[in-house]
């Protein structure tokens, strides 16, 4: 079986019969590739470089392309990629140009009209379409309809890097919808207050362009936040603010997202009375907190199994609200609660006294009650890492990941290289680039990504339960 079939497509040789190149290139289009000598300030190679394009690369209807349907769990469907099918387009990339944003859609299936709508099925908006052009370089070309395979753009229509449009008669999706929970945060300003307005306008861009980098405010500083998946992740966004929008920005110390859980049922009985000289707050509730199956984790669920009307259903929706900004921040080092199913069983309620608020505070007020007593955990991110380096500074870079407390999980060889994965605590990950150059002699290349987060061991949870009541010492 041919593993890799590189074809050179050589100046002055690219007129060669391409039939049965075509046929070997859709057989083996996952490994195949072309190589094509070009020199683009001088213009040569570029006329080859589009001939192979067309010549060599299969157009969209011999490939096979699934969609996800959201309607039935994400399950995988088999594109047509017929234009008389449902219109399924993918919004790959966004421009700032001089009459707004321009989406590049990519057409999986069916056909797009100038002037008729189509639905966001990230974001469930129905949209119009209002100009519709195809792009040669920098010159548009206004057309009125666009079939599938065709790469256009459309202006004025608001959506982020990796939306679906569809027609609304199906719910599918190119990309999964289950987008990954920052790991790590930064604090982010720009030097120079008149650059305000282009430090915001990066990063509206930014969040539209990669549903992984999200902004924020941090409650008590008031400093804006950016969070996504990696010291590099963030790293890169930084510099892109300073080099593409020209605005001197300061960082702050990056911070783990960590989370808190419990390991064990607790219960909690809590009564939230208050008497003031108008109208006062009454509001009991009671129940349980418990951990999800280890088989079936999750991250917030709230149950109502009450007999009876102890408490009026009108104020459920209340006590469901302060459970949820309850779990926002834990009392072990602040950070949000996951893994925690919450079991309203009783309650009690006054007539004139009871109301929403005095329901959510009750409830606010019940989980902290209870939350030592249910054992709680620190959770970290844990990353999944391939690192891959000469075989010579093996000894030295296995060690250096132990000292960070990383897992090997996997280690092989790539001629004279060694490749090795690992899965390690993100927090012990900082300035591990300039690390691995110093102890490889700039030889060793590493890549990272998120993998789930798991409980830290008890020495270091002191210690960072420890530095969260220091700090909140101080501020206080």
């Amino acid at each position: 079986m041919i593993n890799l079939l590189i074809l050179f497509l050589v100046m002055n040789q690219y007129h060669q019969k391409t039939s049965g190149w075509r046929s070997v290139g859709l057989q083996y289009h996952e490994s195949l590739c072309q190589f094509i000598w070009e020199v683009l300030f001088k213009n040569k190679g570029v006329q080859p470089l589009l001939d192979g394009v067309l010549n060599y690369l299969p157009c969209p209807t011999e490939v096979e392309n699934h969609a996800l349907d959201q309607d039935k769990s994400e399950e995988k469907v088999l594109l047509s990629g017929s234009p008389n099918g449902p219109l399924v387009a993918l919004a790959f990339k966004l421009e700032e140009g001089r009459f707004g944003q321009l989406t590049y859609l990519r057409i999986y299936e069916g056909v797009i009209k100038r002037g008729e709508f189509m639905f966001n099925i990230n974001t469930g908006k129905r949209i119009k379409v209002p100009r519709l052009v195809r792009m040669h370089a920098n010159e548009m070309e206004d057309i009125q309809e666009a079939h599938a395979g065709q790469i256009v753009a459309v202006f004025g229509v608001d959506c982020a890097s990796g939306d679906t449009f569809t027609d609304g008669s199906v719910r599918y999706t190119m990309t999964s919808m289950n987008v990954p929970e920052p790991v790590m945060s930064l604090a982010v300003s720009p030097i120079s207050k008149d650059s305000g307005a282009q430090f915001s306008k990066a990063l509206n861009r930014f969040q539209k362009e990669d549903p992984t980098f999200r902004v924020g405010l941090d409650p008590e500083s008031g400093q804006t936040i950016i969070s996504g998946m990696g010291e590099l992740h963030l790293d890169i966004y930084v510099e892109r603010i300073r080099r593409e929008y020209k605005v001197d920005a300061q960082t702050g110390r990056p911070r783990v997202n960590f989370r808190e859980a419990i390991t064990q049922r607790a219960n909690f009985d809590y009564l939230h009375k208050k008497q003031t000289g108008g109208q006062g707050q009454y509001g009991r509730v009671c129940g349980y907190i418990e951990p999800f199956p280890a088989d079936s984790p999750g991250k917030f669920e709230f149950e109502n199994l009450m007999i009876g009307q102890a408490i009026p259903s009108n104020f459920i929706p209340a006590i469901e609200k302060g459970f949820k900004e309850a779990c926002n921040s834990g009392s072990l080092i602040g950070h949000p609660i996951e893994n925690i199913r919450i079991v309203l069983t009783d309650g009690a309620s006054h007539a004139v006294d009871s109301s929403e608020l005095a329901f959510k505070l009750a409830s606010i007020y019940a989980l902290r009650q209870c939350y030592a007593a249910a054992k709680p955990v620190i959770l970290e991110p844990v990353m999944k890492v391939e690192l891959k380096f000469p075989t010579e500074f093996q000894g030295t870079v296995t060690g250096d990941v132990n000292k960070r407390k990383g897992i090997i999980v996997g280690n092989d060889q790539d001629g004279d290289d060694t490749v090795i994965l690992a899965h390690v605590p993100l927090n012990n990950m900082f300035g591990y680039s300039t690390s691995l150059r110093s102890m490889t002699q700039g030889k060793g290349e590493f890549s990272m990504e998120y993998l789930e987060h798991s409980p830290v061991s008890q020495d270091v949870q002191m210690q960072l339960v420890n530095t969260y009541k220091a700090s909140k010492g101080a501020a206080d």
